[in-house]
């Protein structure tokens, strides 16, 4: 899969910007892990960094201003990093601008992040499936997190799914990850 990844036009400044999206609980984080990996170290944005809990879906322009603006000028970019214990902007991140950069988190595939995407990778897994998921991961002093957090997603893929335009719809086998053709026009974005 990550070999295809180079293969793919920049679209900001010279930085292949692939997003990782799919359900909260799907395996985002680990899918992009193992893509940095076959990529020789690729940097990854995680979106829960730019999130808060009153705004989870709200870190668009964060992105855009602190991340995007940066590599599109080929600069590293360095972003203020939410921290989810104390409730604030804490410390900073510094992703480089190297060929390719990972973006990932629910709704990287949003309609505003689109037009920069060179790539859009939807982990498909059914939202039930992927909720059971993170229940799992992050235990139950969570569960009323993950409640709000369902009805936010649910509301937000509502108003701006982003599966319908993934250039790859990528499912999680014993095997390994198997990637399939996504239902995206390129010519829509």
């Amino acid at each position: 899969m990550a070999g295809g990844i180079l293969g793919v036009a920049p679209r900001v400044g010279d930085v292949r910007l692939v997003g990782v999206d799919g359900h909260a609980g799907s395996g985002k984080t680990t899918l992009a892990a193992a893509l940095a990996a076959e990529l020789g170290g690729a940097p990854i944005v995680h979106t829960d960094d730019l999130a808060t809990h009153e705004e989870p879906f709200e870190w668009t322009e964060r992105l855009t201003a602190q991340v995007l603006r940066p590599l599109a000028r080929s600069r590293p970019a360095v972003y203020a990093a939410y921290d989810w214990n104390t409730r604030r902007f804490e410390g900073a991140r510094e992703i480089p601008a190297e060929p390719v950069v990972l973006v990932e988190g629910v709704g990287t595939g949003r309609r505003a992040l689109r037009p920069y995407l060179s790539l859009l990778l939807w982990l498909d897994v059914d939202a039930r499936t992927a909720r059971h998921r993170g229940l799992l991961r992050d235990g139950p002093e969570l569960a009323h997190f993950w409640t709000g957090w369902s009805r936010a997603e649910d509301a937000h893929f509502a108003a701006d799914p982003s599966r319908p335009y993934a250039d790859l719809l990528v499912r999680q086998t014993s095997a390994g990850y198997l990637a399939a053709p996504g239902p995206a026009d390129r010519d829509s974005r």
